[in-house]
């Protein structure tokens, strides 16, 4: 996998985090840099620790499905896509808090972060994936945007949000299917 791959994979599996900092940063008064890092530790360390939990029961499964790995990735993928692009598109609103509280970002954290666990899950299945690279990419890229979004929601507001949620789910659902077609032999870049 490719780091250009990686990057894509990072910034969509980012984007319900990015949500949620916006969300955070609309309920918040003023954004500081402590505010900003709290919010990128929680949302950046689950998207980090997901998918290496996801890797590790990938890895031990890729024996009973290797020749089918591929339609796993590909399905995986293009589920975690969809279903972004149908949150993006409901009309379903996420409430403001501006609390940071271990009780309220832990939940939010995980329930951010399970597409992740889903993806690793592809890594763990798929050959040429540097899981390691991968990892902190994903947790990096989820830590800067989130960050990012805590001032962006504080600025601007939702009118970004569904926008970034729906190319998300597409680069998901793409990946996915270049993985399928490259190892049916359809695409070979």
């Amino acid at each position: 996998m490719s780091i250009v791959e990686v990057l894509l994979i990072a910034v969509s599996l980012a984007m319900d985090a990015l949500a949620v900092a916006i969300c955070k940063g609309l309920a918040m008064k003023k954004i500081t840099v402590k505010n900003a890092c709290i919010v990128g530790l929680w949302f950046g360390g689950f998207q980090a620790l997901m998918p290496a939990v996801g890797y590790l029961l990938g890895r031990n499964f890729q024996k009973y499905i290797e020749n089918v790995d591929h339609w796993v990735a590909f399905v995986l993928l293009a589920l975690i896509g969809a279903n972004m692009i149908k949150e993006a598109l409901s009309k379903k609103e996420e409430e403001a808090d501006d609390s940071l509280s271990f009780k309220k970002m832990l939940p939010l954290s995980i329930a951010t972060s399970i597409d992740a666990l889903a993806v690793g899950i592809t890594f763990g299945v798929m050959p040429g994936v540097n899981v390691p690279v991968s990892v902190a990419c994903i947790g990096v890229v989820t830590f800067l945007l989130s960050a990012l979004g805590l001032k962006v929601g504080n600025v601007f507001g939702l009118r970004f949000k569904a926008k970034a949620e729906i190319a998300g789910g597409v680069i998901l659902i793409l990946l996915g299917l270049k993985i399928l077609l490259e190892h049916l032999g359809v695409l070979s870049f």
